[in-house]
């Protein structure tokens, strides 16, 4: 019987469990660099639970670059030595689950480097899916509807703008924890949000600008209710 996945910590400490098995696996088999490992199928039925939970341990391993997947071939193990994958997991495995002060700390971060890099290296292309989300956003707030979702979309136009796709991922990585508990904390409560109307048009009025001085000036402005609201949660 497979496991059945209720919240969200048992979903984190499944993924560890798998991903710690896979390590367990690796190193029973002796797989060398280039080694194929069984499909997501045999891996759930050996493991015991879901075929997505595999896939996203598989996701995760493959992120901090210990497996490689290839579309129609399967997983295999990356060119890592068998030392340095075992210290690696190990370290992974240690990981915590993200809270809410980190997200926010590790988001401001990010932005107020995209935010730089977007107003430099931002294409009319960019500045389309910018305004596109702007406009979801006021229009949403307006009418008195929540509107996280459309203020992360923004956001993620900049980082995509930014030309960086390292951080563009990270950001795509934590949005949909970040989205998970500004809902929770009611972060966006209508006074913030109407606020972060004018905020989010001097963003992009910058970016157009293409002032990166200005730009990140914005962005911490923008940040700076969230920040202060962080550390009194």
């Amino acid at each position: 019987m497979k496991i059945e996945i209720l919240t969200k910590t048992d979903n984190f400490d499944v993924h560890k469990t798998i991903i710690s098995k896979i390590r367990d696996l690796i190193n029973q088999k002796n797989l060398e660099p280039g080694d194929k490992l069984p499909s997501e199928r045999m891996l759930s039925d050996k493991f015991e639970v879901s075929r997505s939970n595999v896939r996203e341990a598989i996701q995760k391993l493959e992120f901090y670059g210990l497996l490689k997947s290839i579309p129609q071939s399967g997983t295999f193990v990356a060119n890592i030595g068998v030392i340095a994958m075992n210290g690696m997991i190990e370290d992974i495995l240690r990981l915590e689950d993200p809270d809410f002060k980190s997200l926010v700390e590790t988001r401001i971060l990010l932005e107020l480097k995209t935010v730089r890099l977007a107003a430099l290296r931002r294409t009319d292309k960019d500045l389309k899916k910018m305004k596109a989300a702007l406009d979801a956003y006021t229009e949403k707030v307006l009418e008195g509807e929540d509107a996280v979702e459309e203020d992360l979309l923004f956001h993620l136009a900049i980082a995509k703008a930014s030309g960086n796709s390292t951080m563009n991922t990270f950001m795509l990585i934590i949005t949909p924890e970040i989205i998970t508990n500004f809902e929770k904390y009611h972060v966006c409560d209508k006074g913030l949000a109407t606020q972060g109307i004018d905020e989010h048009m001097a963003i992009y009025d910058a970016i157009v600008k293409q002032d990166p001085k200005l730009a990140k000036q914005k962005m911490k402005e923008h940040f700076s209710v969230l920040y202060q609201y962080c550390y009194n949660v």
